[in-house]
């Protein structure tokens, strides 16, 4: 990422600010809601990949701590609080997801991105929709969820951009007030695999520009904490029509232009 023209940086800075706005506000969307925009200012996804990796890890664990932290504070004598993470579901699901994203880690199956993308995303409308009519979707049977949070698993082992497939199940099963912190511990594990993916592969991290786009990230984690603050307190419906249309957004953007 060298040889840029000034507009070209400013514009890479503003969308990282986005993404981490997006990322800690909803707990998810801050990889697929920029890889788009980002690769319209340079085309190589391995550039910005393992930075916005990066970025995740910094910030998943920094929130999901101190949403740990704020539970245990609000806890009243020796009554023990609630979790801001729901360890249940999250092993459940990672007990499905985690070989089809090692299968995506290392390519043994390859489908073509096009078809992938518009799968994926064809899905995602069909929950959001549902989301924004606070109406939504849940399923009577485990094994939909199951196929719905294994090829989540899959994709985000090709690249990372299952997140929304991954957060549609997730949001008819977690509580509101854990979705975000939990959301944040399972991107931390997966990210986790496709650093070392990249470690393994050689890729270069892009550590030089953290310097510059970990402060832009840490702009939008700021004004995101006081977004998700106010969607927390405000009613369930509008929660739902909120990740509705975020969602709806991250599936017509990757549709138009997907993240390669």
């Amino acid at each position: 990422m060298t040889d840029l023209l000034w507009y070209q940086y400013l514009l890479i800075g503003l969308i990282f600010a986005w993404s981490g706005f997006v990322r800690t506000s909803l707990g998810f969307g801050g990889a697929v809601l920029a890889l788009p925009f980002l690769l319209l200012v340079v085309n190589e996804p391995l550039v910005f990949l393992p930075i916005v990796a990066i970025h995740l890890l910094i910030f998943s664990s920094w929130i999901a701590w101190s949403g740990h932290r704020q539970v245990q504070k609000a806890g009243v004598g020796g009554t023990s609080p609630e979790s801001n993470i729901d360890w249940g579901y999250l092993t459940k699901a990672l007990k499905i997801m985690i070989v089809p994203k090692l299968i995506g880690v290392v390519g043994l199956l390859t489908l073509p991105s096009q078809i992938m993308t518009n799968i994926i995303f064809g899905i995602v409308i069909i929950y959001a929709i549902g989301y924004v009519l606070n109406k939504p979707f849940r399923s009577n049977n485990k094994y939909v969820d199951i196929v719905l949070l294994a090829l989540g698993g899959y994709v985000s082992g090709t690249s990372l951009i299952g997140a929304p497939l991954i957060v549609a199940v997730f949001a008819t099963h977690v509580a509101k007030e854990q979705l975000r912190d939990t959301m944040f511990v399972l991107w931390f594990i997966l990210v986790m695999i496709k650093m070392a993916s990249f470690i393994i592969a050689g890729v270069d991290l892009q550590l030089i520009h953290q310097l510059w786009l970990l402060p832009c990230a840490f702009i939008g984690h700021l004004l995101g904490e006081k977004a998700h603050r106010y969607m927390l307190k405000a009613d369930t419906g509008l929660f739902f029509r909120v990740l509705g249309v975020v969602l709806i957004l991250v599936s017509v953007v990757g549709l138009i232009h997907p993240p390669g």
